[in-house]
Protein backbone atom coordinates (compact mmCIF):
# COMPACT_ATOMS: atom_id res chain seq x y z
CA UNK A 1 0.00 0.00 0.00
CA UNK A 2 1.28 3.47 -0.91
CA UNK A 3 1.50 5.67 2.16
CA UNK A 4 3.96 8.33 1.01
CA UNK A 5 4.83 10.24 -2.15
CA UNK A 6 8.36 11.46 -2.84
CA UNK A 7 8.60 14.13 -5.51
CA UNK A 8 11.53 15.22 -7.60
CA UNK A 9 11.55 19.01 -8.03
CA UNK A 10 12.97 20.18 -11.37
CA UNK A 11 10.81 19.06 -14.25
CA UNK A 12 8.14 17.68 -11.92
CA UNK A 13 6.96 20.40 -9.53
CA UNK A 14 8.47 23.24 -11.57
CA UNK A 15 9.13 23.42 -15.31
CA UNK A 16 12.69 24.60 -14.78
CA UNK A 17 14.76 22.16 -16.82
CA UNK A 18 14.03 23.74 -20.19
CA UNK A 19 14.67 27.21 -18.71
CA UNK A 20 18.06 26.18 -17.29
CA UNK A 21 18.99 24.38 -20.49
CA UNK A 22 18.23 27.28 -22.81
CA UNK A 23 19.96 29.75 -20.53
CA UNK A 24 23.07 27.57 -20.49
CA UNK A 25 23.06 27.25 -24.25
CA UNK A 26 22.67 30.98 -24.83
CA UNK A 27 25.46 31.70 -22.35
CA UNK A 28 27.90 29.06 -23.61
CA UNK A 29 27.52 29.46 -27.37
CA UNK A 30 29.21 32.86 -27.29
CA UNK A 31 32.53 31.35 -26.23
CA UNK A 32 31.89 27.76 -27.33
CA UNK A 33 30.02 28.06 -30.66
CA UNK A 34 30.08 24.31 -31.31
CA UNK A 35 27.83 23.61 -28.33
CA UNK A 36 24.22 22.84 -29.22
CA UNK A 37 21.18 22.58 -26.97
CA UNK A 38 21.15 18.82 -27.64
CA UNK A 39 24.70 18.55 -26.25
CA UNK A 40 23.30 19.72 -22.91
CA UNK A 41 20.41 17.24 -22.66
CA UNK A 42 22.45 14.79 -20.51
CA UNK A 43 22.78 17.49 -17.82
CA UNK A 44 19.08 17.27 -16.96
CA UNK A 45 18.81 15.72 -13.51
CA UNK A 46 22.51 16.03 -12.69
CA UNK A 47 23.84 17.32 -9.39
CA UNK A 48 25.90 20.51 -9.46
CA UNK A 49 29.19 18.58 -9.13
CA UNK A 50 28.31 16.16 -11.93
CA UNK A 51 27.13 19.06 -14.06
CA UNK A 52 30.47 20.84 -13.60
CA UNK A 53 32.44 17.76 -14.61
CA UNK A 54 30.22 17.16 -17.63
CA UNK A 55 30.61 20.74 -18.87
CA UNK A 56 34.37 20.60 -18.33
CA UNK A 57 34.57 17.57 -20.65
CA UNK A 58 32.19 19.10 -23.20
CA UNK A 59 33.96 22.47 -23.26
CA UNK A 60 37.46 20.96 -23.04
CA UNK A 61 38.25 22.77 -19.82
CA UNK A 62 39.82 21.80 -16.51
CA UNK A 63 37.04 21.21 -13.98
CA UNK A 64 39.27 22.59 -11.20
CA UNK A 65 40.39 25.71 -13.08
CA UNK A 66 39.35 28.79 -11.04
CA UNK A 67 38.61 30.71 -14.25
CA UNK A 68 36.27 27.95 -15.42
CA UNK A 69 34.55 27.81 -12.02
CA UNK A 70 34.09 31.58 -12.18
CA UNK A 71 32.48 31.24 -15.62
CA UNK A 72 30.02 28.67 -14.30
CA UNK A 73 29.18 30.78 -11.26
CA UNK A 74 28.57 33.84 -13.43
CA UNK A 75 26.34 31.79 -15.73
CA UNK A 76 24.35 30.47 -12.77
CA UNK A 77 23.92 33.90 -11.21
CA UNK A 78 22.76 35.38 -14.52
CA UNK A 79 19.83 32.96 -14.67
CA UNK A 80 16.95 34.81 -13.03
CA UNK A 81 13.74 32.82 -12.49
CA UNK A 82 10.53 33.72 -10.72
CA UNK A 83 9.58 30.21 -9.68
CA UNK A 84 5.81 30.72 -9.19
CA UNK A 85 5.61 31.42 -12.94
CA UNK A 86 6.91 27.95 -13.76
CA UNK A 87 5.16 26.02 -10.98
CA UNK A 88 3.33 23.03 -12.42
CA UNK A 89 -0.36 24.11 -12.39
CA UNK A 90 -1.34 20.71 -10.99
CA UNK A 91 1.17 20.81 -8.13
CA UNK A 92 -0.87 22.64 -5.47
CA UNK A 93 -4.17 20.78 -6.07
CA UNK A 94 -2.36 17.43 -5.97
CA UNK A 95 -0.36 18.29 -2.85
CA UNK A 96 -3.54 19.48 -1.10
CA UNK A 97 -5.38 16.28 -1.96
CA UNK A 98 -2.50 14.04 -0.89
CA UNK A 99 -2.13 15.81 2.44
CA UNK A 100 -5.87 15.76 3.06
CA UNK A 101 -5.80 12.04 2.38
CA UNK A 102 -3.21 11.49 5.09
CA UNK A 103 -0.27 10.61 2.84
CA UNK A 104 3.23 11.69 3.75
CA UNK A 105 4.89 14.00 1.22
CA UNK A 106 8.63 14.48 0.71
CA UNK A 107 11.01 16.03 -1.80
CA UNK A 108 14.23 14.45 -3.08
CA UNK A 109 16.07 16.66 -5.55
CA UNK A 110 19.57 16.83 -7.01
CA UNK A 111 19.40 20.63 -6.62
CA UNK A 112 21.20 22.41 -3.79
CA UNK A 113 19.32 22.84 -0.53
CA UNK A 114 19.33 26.65 -0.85
CA UNK A 115 17.63 26.41 -4.24
CA UNK A 116 15.13 23.85 -2.91
CA UNK A 117 14.16 26.11 -0.02
CA UNK A 118 13.80 29.09 -2.35
CA UNK A 119 11.51 27.18 -4.72
CA UNK A 120 9.32 25.78 -1.94
CA UNK A 121 9.07 29.17 -0.24
CA UNK A 122 8.44 31.29 -3.33
CA UNK A 123 5.84 28.84 -4.62
CA UNK A 124 4.14 28.64 -1.21
CA UNK A 125 4.28 24.84 -1.08
CA UNK A 126 6.79 24.28 1.74
CA UNK A 127 4.08 23.39 4.34
CA UNK A 128 3.06 20.33 2.33
CA UNK A 129 6.43 18.61 2.68
CA UNK A 130 7.41 16.57 5.70
CA UNK A 131 11.02 16.70 4.57
CA UNK A 132 13.10 18.02 1.68
CA UNK A 133 16.36 16.28 0.80
CA UNK A 134 19.13 17.59 -1.45
CA UNK A 135 21.52 15.51 -3.53
CA UNK A 136 24.39 17.68 -2.29
CA UNK A 137 24.11 15.82 1.02
CA UNK A 138 25.54 12.67 -0.57
CA UNK A 139 28.79 11.66 -2.24
CA UNK A 140 26.81 10.42 -5.21
CA UNK A 141 23.53 11.86 -6.40
CA UNK A 142 21.00 10.35 -8.80
CA UNK A 143 21.08 7.77 -10.41
CA UNK A 144 22.60 6.49 -7.15
CA UNK A 145 19.59 5.47 -5.01
CA UNK A 146 20.92 6.72 -1.67
CA UNK A 147 18.95 9.98 -1.79
CA UNK A 148 15.73 7.98 -2.00
CA UNK A 149 16.79 5.40 0.59
CA UNK A 150 17.65 8.23 2.99
CA UNK A 151 14.33 10.00 2.34
CA UNK A 152 12.43 6.76 2.97
CA UNK A 153 14.25 6.35 6.28
CA UNK A 154 13.29 9.91 7.20
CA UNK A 155 9.67 9.03 6.50
CA UNK A 156 10.02 5.69 8.34
CA UNK A 157 8.56 3.92 5.30
CA UNK A 158 9.51 0.84 3.31
CA UNK A 159 10.33 1.39 -0.40
CA UNK A 160 7.14 -0.36 -1.48
CA UNK A 161 5.11 2.15 0.56
CA UNK A 162 6.57 5.14 -1.30
CA UNK A 163 5.55 6.35 -4.75
CA UNK A 164 8.41 8.23 -6.40
CA UNK A 165 7.44 10.86 -8.98
CA UNK A 166 10.27 11.58 -11.42
CA UNK A 167 10.99 12.63 -14.97
CA UNK A 168 14.69 12.40 -15.86
CA UNK A 169 16.65 9.28 -16.72
CA UNK A 170 18.77 9.59 -13.58
CA UNK A 171 15.81 10.22 -11.30
CA UNK A 172 13.74 7.31 -12.58
CA UNK A 173 16.72 4.98 -12.25
CA UNK A 174 17.44 6.19 -8.71
CA UNK A 175 13.89 5.66 -7.51
CA UNK A 176 13.65 2.20 -9.07
CA UNK A 177 17.06 1.18 -7.66
CA UNK A 178 15.83 2.20 -4.20
CA UNK A 179 13.03 -0.35 -4.57
CA UNK A 180 10.14 2.08 -4.94
CA UNK A 181 7.41 2.11 -7.57
CA UNK A 182 8.19 5.06 -9.85
CA UNK A 183 5.67 7.19 -11.74
CA UNK A 184 7.48 8.81 -14.67
CA UNK A 185 6.12 12.16 -15.82
CA UNK A 186 6.29 12.21 -19.61
CA UNK A 187 8.18 15.08 -21.28
CA UNK A 188 8.62 14.78 -25.03
CA UNK A 189 11.05 17.71 -25.09
CA UNK A 190 13.86 15.51 -23.74
CA UNK A 191 15.10 12.05 -24.75
CA UNK A 192 14.70 10.57 -21.27
CA UNK A 193 15.00 6.84 -20.68
CA UNK A 194 12.08 6.12 -18.34
CA UNK A 195 12.06 2.37 -18.89
CA UNK A 196 12.74 1.64 -15.20
CA UNK A 197 9.44 3.24 -14.16
CA UNK A 198 6.40 1.18 -13.18
CA UNK A 199 3.87 3.86 -14.15
CA UNK A 200 3.76 6.59 -16.78
CA UNK A 201 1.77 9.78 -16.34
CA UNK A 202 1.15 12.79 -18.55
CA UNK A 203 0.04 15.05 -15.70
CA UNK A 204 0.49 15.27 -11.94
CA UNK A 205 -3.31 15.09 -11.72
CA UNK A 206 -3.01 11.35 -12.45
CA UNK A 207 -1.15 10.68 -9.18
CA UNK A 208 -4.16 10.61 -6.84
CA UNK A 209 -6.27 8.17 -8.90
CA UNK A 210 -3.15 6.04 -9.48
CA UNK A 211 -2.60 5.72 -5.72
CA UNK A 212 -6.28 4.99 -5.12
CA UNK A 213 -6.22 2.21 -7.70
CA UNK A 214 -3.01 0.68 -6.35
CA UNK A 215 -4.19 0.80 -2.75
CA UNK A 216 -7.45 -0.94 -3.64
CA UNK A 217 -5.38 -3.77 -5.08
CA UNK A 218 -3.24 -4.07 -1.96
Amino acid sequence: MIKAVIFDMDGVLIDSEIVYLRHQHQSLKKQYPWVTEEHLYPTVGMSKAEHRRFLARLLRRDAADPAFLHELLAMEQACSIFYPEILNPQAVPVLKTLKAGGLQIALASSSGIANIRRVLTECGIAPYFGCAVSGEQFRRSKPDPEIYRYTMRRLNRRPTECLVVEDSTYGVQAGAAAGAPVAALRDDRFPFDQSAARFYIKSLSEIVPLIETENKRA
